[in-house]
C-alpha cells in the first residue's frame, strides 16, 4: 500500500531530472549569449577594420560603434549579475532590439539573409535565455 509520503517522494524523484535539464538549458542559452555578446561587444569598442566597415556599409556614423559596444557589454553584466531582475529585463529588451535593427539593416541594405542570419540567432538565444530565466 502507497502512502502519500511515497507519492510524494516519488514525484520529486521524477522531477528532478526535469529541473536538472531546464537548468542546464537555462545556463548554455545564457552562456552562448553572453559569451557572444561579450566578444561582439569588445570588437566593437576596439574597431577593427572588419566593424568599422560593416558600420559603414551600413550606413551608420563611426561614434555609433562604440556605443553599441558599451551598451552589450553592460547588457552582459545586467544578465549575468544576480539580484536585479528589472535591470535583466531591459538588457533582455536591448539585446532583442539591437539584434532586431541588425537583421532589419542587413536586409535593407541588400545583404540578404546569409549577413543577417548571425543576429538572428542571436536573437534566438536571447528570447530563449530570457524565457528559461523566466
Amino acid at each position: 500500500m502507497s502512502t502519500s509520503t511515497d507519492r510524494a517522494a516519488s514525484s520529486l524523484t521524477s522531477a528532478l531530472p526535469i529541473a536538472r535539464g531546464a537548468t542546464i538549458a537555462r545556463w548554455t542559452t545564457t552562456g552562448l549569449l553572453a559569451g557572444t555578446m561579450t566578444l561582439s561587444g569588445i570588437s566593437f569598442v576596439v574597431g577593427p577594420p572588419s566593424i568599422v566597415d560593416l558600420l559603414h556599409h551600413l550606413g551608420y556614423p563611426p561614434y555609433l560603434r562604440g556605443l553599441i559596444g558599451i551598451a552589450k557589454l553592460l547588457g552582459v553584466a545586467a544578465v549575468i549579475i544576480p539580484g536585479f531582475p528589472t535591470l535583466r529585463e531591459w538588457a533582455y529588451a536591448g539585446f532583442t532590439l539591437l539584434m532586431l535593427a541588425a537583421i532589419s539593416s542587413h536586409l535593407l541594405s541588400g545583404d540578404g539573409i546569409r549577413r543577417a542570419l548571425p543576429a538572428a540567432v542571436v536573437l534566438g538565444l536571447s528570447l530563449a535565455s530570457r524565457r528559461l530565466r523566466r
